[in-house]
């Protein structure tokens, strides 16, 4: 456990933000490897038949991740507080509602996946391909849902290195899990999506005995569901929705913009799809920063420390300001080569279009970073509807540009997307912060 309301907020902040920042990067660095894998045993065709849903996962994935954070800022307040009575009710409260909300949502989402695959544009010669994998990845949600909510208590309570340690073996599985289905027995894309459930649902069942067994509070006792406050569940549903909307409203955006980009042809989508996950690596730290922030925020609201707030931000800022002049080092010396090294691929067009994509977009990280740190910092002290509005913009914003810019520029179009709704989404968030200040 980790109590965050006392101590240096620079290096409190730095100590949980640091396993956080690692296990992203574990994350997405399986995330490389596992697109190399699929490309390398199994072709273009399948990288662009993964690549083509990708947005669609994340969409998944930012949603459930939603959900668990939002839970989390309540038991983490309760934590600050130190009411661990309340903590154990949030805990309990959290396992029961995400459960119930996955599978429902996991249900409607198969029975009309063809549609929506239809919506993303995904193009004929993989829709089937696509399918198979998107199909197993949505039908193991519940799975997921389980896991994040169990790693988002962890961090709730400030402990941030048992998640770390569960992604390691989630990981070393889902690699161990894609080279036997593909290289060994020589499926189809579908074997890498069930080496990512298969691997989450042992992570899960492990993480979840380690957590009960370290955490006396969080074990199950007698009558917890009659205990079960209506008040507390819904403000924590009202939590948990608005983080889960904020990402969701964010993906939404790049939902529609990859449909865009799905008709551009399949070297396109394979730019795409390389370039997100250098972006998605690089943006690793204000992700974690985030998180970081939002637990940070709630447990010293607890404490009514509203000084250590305030303190915690600013070392927020200084710490992901300082990462954009490292990302725009990297990207400028080594785009090229890093794309090459996630694909496999020696297709000329996809390069190009990745690295241009990466070298004019890094140039504004510095808006991303501040949007982090304030978006959930204000999610920790319980403002869920700034960020809503924010993230609402981002949405607008990408839909309208998907279908106007990029139509009149091609790729030139996607590349400029994101930069211009980064200038416009901040500014909510700025003219709250200043309101707060004054």
């Amino acid at each position: 456990m980790n109590d965050m309301t006392t101590g240096s907020p620079a290096k409190v902040i730095m100590k949980f933000t640091l396993p956080i920042l690692l296990g992203n990067l574990l994350q997405l660095a399986y995330n490389v490897i596992d697109m190399r894998i699929v490309g390398s045993f199994l072709g273009d065709r399948a990288l662009a038949a993964v690549g083509a849903t990708t947005v669609l996962y994340s969409l998944f994935i930012g949603f459930y991740m939603g959900i668990a954070g939002g839970f989390a800022v309540t038991i983490a307040r309760h934590f600050g507080a130190k009411n661990m009575d309340k903590v154990h009710i949030a805990f309990v409260s959290a396992l029961v509602m995400g459960a119930i909300l996955s599978v429902a949502i996991s249900f409607l989402c198969l029975i009309f996946l063809n549609p929506i695959m239809r919506f993303l544009n995904v193009p004929e010669d993989i829709f089937s391909e696509s399918a198979s994998y998107i199909r197993i990845i949505i039908a193991g949600m519940i799975i997921t849902m389980i896991y994040n909510i169990l790693i988002a208590s962890a961090r709730a309570i400030g402990d941030s290195i048992t998640p770390l340690l569960t992604l390691f073996v989630s990981v070393g599985l889902n690699i161990a899990g894609d080279i036997l289905l593909l290289a060994v027995l020589h499926t189809d894309v579908w074997g890498a999506a069930i080496a990512t459930v298969a691997s989450q649902a042992i992570t899960a069942f492990l993480c979840g005995l380690y957590i009960l067994r370290r955490y006396g509070f969080y074990r199950y006792q007698k009558g917890d569901f009659s205990r079960m406050e209506k008040p507390m569940m819904a403000a924590m549903m009202k939590s948990g929705l608005s983080m889960a909307l904020m990402s969701s409203l964010i993906n939404i955006g790049s939902f529609i913009l990859q449909t865009a980009i799905n008709g551009l042809g399949a070297s396109y989508i394979v730019a795409q799809s390389a370039a997100r996950r250098i972006t998605e690596l690089l943006m690793s730290i204000f992700v974690a920063c985030g998180h970081t922030m939002a637990t940070y925020c709630s447990q010293n609201l607890g404490a009514h420390r509203w000084d250590r707030i305030h303190r915690g931000m600013k070392a927020g800022y200084r710490i992901t300001c300082l990462w954009c002049a490292v990302v725009l080092l990297l990207v400028y010396t080594l785009a090229p080569t890093l794309i090459v090294m996630i694909t496999g691929s020696s297709d000329a067009i996809m390069i190009h279009a990745a690295d241009k994509y990466l070298r004019i977009d890094t140039i504004l990280y510095f808006l991303v970073a501040i949007i982090f740190i304030q978006r959930n910092s204000m999610q920790g002290i319980g403002d869920t509807v700034t960020p809503l509005i924010s993230s609402g913009i981002e949405m607008v914003g990408k839909i309208l540009l998907a279908f106007t810019l990029v139509p009149a520029m091609g790729y030139d179009g996607v590349i400029l997307v994101e930069p211009i709704v980064w200038i416009v989404m901040i500014i909510p968030l700025v003219l709250k912060i200043r309101k707060w200040e004054r």
